[in-house]
């Protein structure tokens, strides 16, 4: 990456949009997430999140959250009322506050995706958003993940990993190459 960095809108703060806004702002990129944390993690209890024995949905949110701040990304709480896309990326505007405009946006809607389906994103018969092993939608630069994409399969920790893969997809996409995110513990000093 270069002095630019992409600016990413990510609509939705449950495990997919928390989990790829992380690896965004974790490499420099500025990221915004809009989302009020009505999650259905709130209602949840976690056995199978690898590497967490349990724990209450709402505390994997609180960490989460606290995860994506302390790499300088910004959490709104706000409700987007639309996505548009537009010649220079998309531009999102929030029910109740002043437009914004980004290169990339995420939707991770959950199992109502009327702003992918406004934006053009392609579904199948079943209802699923079409996207791509990175979660690419049919819109350039647009990824869907989570419920959206999996309504019938959705867990946490895929949705997690979804974010996770559409925010590396984005660095590579910058960086034009594969990027790979990896942090070594630090070295004893003798």
């Amino acid at each position: 990456m270069g002095d630019d960095v992409a600016k990413v809108i990510i609509v939705g703060d449950g495990p997919g949009g928390l989990s790829a806004a992380l690896f965004l702002a974790k490499n420099g990129h500025d990221v915004v997430v809009y989302g009020q944390d009505k999650t259905a993690m709130h209602f949840a209890e976690l056995h199978n999140y690898l590497g967490i024995e349990k724990i209450l949905g709402s505390d994997l949110q609180a960490i989460g959250r606290h995860q994506v701040r302390s790499f300088g990304g910004t959490l709104v709480d706000a409700a987007v009322a639309s996505v548009e896309k537009t010649d220079a990326g998309f531009k999102v505007t929030l029910e109740d506050g002043p437009d914004d405009t980004s290169s990339y946006v995420i939707l991770t809607e959950g199992k109502n995706p009327t702003l992918a389906t406004a934006l053009g994103v392609r579904f199948d018969e079943a209802g699923r958003a079409v996207v791509d092993q990175d979660g690419r939608s049919s819109v350039d630069r647009a990824y869907v993940v989570g419920r959206t994409a999996r309504p019938t399969r959705s867990q946490a920790i895929i949705s997690a990993g979804a974010g996770a893969a559409a925010a590396l997809d984005i660095l590579a996409r910058e960086a034009g190459k594969d990027v790979q995110d990896w942090d070594s513990p630090p070295k004893d000093e003798e």
